[in-house]
């Protein structure tokens, strides 16, 4: 489940899983794979240590009408926009024991991205990290190295609730493993529990 996340530019954003069947995150209106999140880091981690910038495809939604209502989708009473088409497919779990992120999530991306498709459009957004500043861009949202720090930790424990069993994916073993070999100050004190 996304979680209030804070940024330098905009205040108090929505990032994180929004369904435990795939590994799509949302950044308020960008929809990326953790995959893709985790390759970005891993990048950063082997060796960016002065300014760095590229871009990152993503999925822009717009406006947030057409993403929908998570709550009224969880809760099977309100099917619209995105995320509504997302939850008649893979609906939240009878059992809220159930409710674990699925470290096989990943294989469902086809069929995500077929549906972020008919909501949104793929653009490139930029990433970049200013090492001077510590400060990270991610298209218009701009972090502190804490509040970035945040969102791979968001990552790494699978959000809430967790990775199911406690199974990491392996893009994600192998974020953690660059993160710990980096000399990327970005990531000092960056610690990521096993």
């Amino acid at each position: 489940m996304p979680l209030a996340f804070n940024s330098i530019s905009h205040g108090q954003v929505a990032f994180g899983f929004f369904n435990i069947e795939s590994d799509m995150l949302l950044l308020e209106q960008y929809f990326m794979f953790a995959g893709e999140f985790c390759n970005q880091i891993i990048k950063l981690a082997r060796g960016h240590e002065n300014l760095y910038c590229t871009f990152w495809r993503v999925w822009e939604i717009t406006p947030r009408e057409k993403i929908g209502d998570l709550m009224g989708a969880i809760h099977g009473v309100k099917f619209e926009g995105f995320i509504g088409e997302v939850y008649k497919r893979f609906p939240f779990p009878p059992d809220p024991q159930g409710f674990k992120q699925k470290p096989e999530g990943f294989k469902t991306r086809p069929i995500m991205e077929e549906m972020v498709e008919r909501w949104g459009r793929a653009l490139p957004i930029p990433f970049s990290v200013s090492p001077e500043s510590g400060q990270v861009w991610i298209g218009e949202y701009r972090f502190s190295k804490q509040y970035f720090q945040e969102l791979i930790r968001y990552v790494w424990e699978g959000g809430y609730p967790k990775w199911k069993d406690g199974v990491r994916p392996d893009y994600v073993l192998s974020m953690a493993e660059e993160i710990r070999k980096s000399k990327n100050p970005l990531f000092q004190d960056l610690v990521l529990e096993q």
